[in-house]
């Protein structure tokens, strides 16, 4: 077994002894495990800490930081079709319920009015004036030619109503009163050709061919449960979803 002493104290004191040397702390401090910052005071968490510090929070980020929610850029998110980070982090907010409502009613009454008004002129839904229709003579004049082709008309133009006023800019003249738009969900875009046209018909067709009040039941019912983005099934089948517009 060895004899040999650790060597004596430097002519430095016992300070420069490094078997009695104290640890030191980084970047300042007074040895209780708080020098972050400078004299001892707790300073900023080193980057990447869970408690803070590091790189802020990307801009709109639910947590804060960033200057606050970035205005609204068409082109800033992605989604399930295209990928890239959630639409609801970038998109203006989804639009309410009751506001789409009222939006497709008028939109609704824009496109009946003058249908309506074209049947009682050229007897296109085949009711006499006097009233006197029994039920049996209505359910007879649905099965006619001139029937059909007023049901035909009016596919048309609730259809190419809805297809264009969505491809030109996002709005429909109810969606423009109220501040609302269709947008390609997984961009922001205004809906093309092909999307607005597989909307609008999904929207229009078996309501006026089959099944007017449930599949607008159907249609409300999905959009009020449809998370997180309230689609109903014709948003679902052109790929949309219904914004407001900022302000």
């Amino acid at each position: 077994m060895s004899n040999d002493q650790p060597p004596p104290p430097g002519p430095g004191g016992p300070d420069d002894d490094p078997f009695r040397k104290r640890p030191q702390n980084p970047a300042g401090g007074d040895g209780t495990g708080q020098g972050w910052g400078d004299g001892g005071r707790p300073g900023p968490p080193p980057p990447g800490s869970p408690y803070g510090g590091g790189a802020p929070p990307p801009p709109g980020s639910p947590y804060g930081g960033g200057g606050g929610m970035p205005p609204y850029d068409p082109n800033a998110y992605g989604g399930p079709y295209g990928g890239g980070p959630d639409p609801l982090a970038g998109m203006p907010p989804l639009a309410d319920f009751g506001k789409r409502l009222a939006a497709r009613i008028i939109d609704t009454l824009i496109v009946f009015v003058p249908l309506f008004l074209l049947s009682l002129i050229f007897g296109g839904w085949g009711v006499n004036a006097d009233g006197g229709d029994s039920w049996d003579d209505i359910a007879n004049e649905v099965n006619t030619g001139r029937q059909w082709v007023w049901s035909a008309i009016s596919l048309v133009a609730y259809i190419g109503y809805d297809t264009w006023m969505v491809k030109k800019n996002g709005q429909t003249v109810g969606k423009r009163l109220l501040k609302l738009r269709v947008a390609m969900l997984n961009d922001g875009s205004t809906p093309d050709t092909r999307s607005s046209l597989i909307r609008a018909a999904v929207l229009w067709a078996p309501a006026l061919i089959c099944c007017f009040c449930l599949w607008w039941l159907v249609l409300i019912v999905t959009i009020l449960t449809d998370k997180p983005y309230k689609q109903g099934l014709h948003d679902k089948a052109g790929r949309t979803v219904v914004v407001t517009v900022p302000q």
